[in-house]
């Protein structure tokens, strides 16, 4: 197996974590909009209700803990998009921002 599609199928292995979290997404083109993340992993995002996204843009997220990251979009179906994040997050990070998301519910 290509290096390229191994690292694609180790980074869906992470564990993903339901969320209810809207942020404001901004563009690597300019401009910013609100987003909801309804899905969060170590090494990405899930986001709904989106229906201008392609496969490959860059975009910056703001989330708790974490602050802003820049993600890439890797799919898109109906209007949802998988967003890979630009590293991955450090396990004490990740698991202080699902706590402090939680506690926001």
């Amino acid at each position: 197996m290509p290096n390229s599609a191994l690292d694609n199928f180790e980074s869906r292995q992470a564990t993903r974590h339901r969320i209810d979290f809207k942020t404001i997404m901004e563009r690597a083109s300019g401009g910013e909009q609100f987003a909801h993340i309804c899905n969060v992993s170590a090494s990405g995002i899930m986001i709904d209700n989106v229906s201008d996204l392609a496969r490959g843009d860059r975009v910056t997220v703001r989330l708790p803990v974490i602050g802003r990251i820049e993600a890439h979009c890797v799919w898109v179906a109906d209007e949802r998009a998988g967003m890979q994040l630009e590293r991955l997050l450090r396990v004490p990070d990740f698991l202080a921002m699902l706590d402090e998301l939680q506690n926001r519910a």
